[in-house]
């Protein structure tokens, strides 16, 4: 199957740190691969509405939003992609809330009738990008959360690039960050797993 890579792009600032360390990351992918940019600030979700256990005229009316919102376009494109890449700024130590919001749309596109959302995500890799302004082992709640998010879906994870910058640009200065970025893709993903209790 021919890579098809879907770059989420999580931040309210257009042309971010984490979207610089993104692009960078993506120049290193060989031609043949195809890669979609969705900007979340440009095409935002509805918060999400939990009617799991409302009446069924609630659903109806829940799904009808969702698809009138756009969220139907995003889910599709989530659906087309061999590898998915959740690119989000870490703001209070996780992801965006516009990151999140889109996460919290899973759950309706996990019932949503004709799509099955989870069978189709199985075997896919998920990665992750962002930038932070301080050490890296604050990081650690976004990792999981993607990492948990790959486990219940059935997904590989390829981990996620770190880049430390705060002001626009500051990225391309932490060429730790820029050396990694070079063979970022090119790694083996290993199926999530959920880490053991202890």
């Amino acid at each position: 199957m021919a890579r098809r890579f879907l770059f989420v792009l999580g931040s309210a600032r257009r042309d971010g740190n984490t979207e610089l360390l993104a692009r960078r990351a993506a120049e290193q992918l060989p031609e043949d691969v195809e890669q979609r940019w969705i900007s979340l600030a440009e095409h935002p979700l509805p918060d999400f509405e939990d009617l799991r256990h409302d009446g069924e005229g609630d659903r109806a009316r829940a799904r009808a939003r969702a698809e009138h919102d756009g969220a139907a376009a995003l889910r599709e494109a989530t659906l087309a992609a061999t590898d998915l890449v959740i690119a989000s700024p870490l703001y209070w130590y996780s992801v965006s809330a516009q990151t999140k919001r889109y996460l919290d749309h899973w759950s309706a596109w996990l019932r949503t009738p004709g799509t099955d959302f989870r069978a189709g995500m199985a075997g896919r890799t998920l990665w992750g990008v962002t930038a932070l302004a301080t050490e890296a082992v604050v990081a650690e709640p976004l990792v999981g959360t993607l990492n948990n998010t790959a486990a219940y879906m059935g997904m590989r994870f390829g981990g996620v690039l770190l880049g430390n910058g705060s002001r626009p640009g500051d990225v391309l200065n932490d060429t730790e960050a820029m050396t990694r970025a070079k063979t970022f893709f090119a790694q083996e993903a290993p199926l999530a797993r959920f880490p053991s209790g202890g």
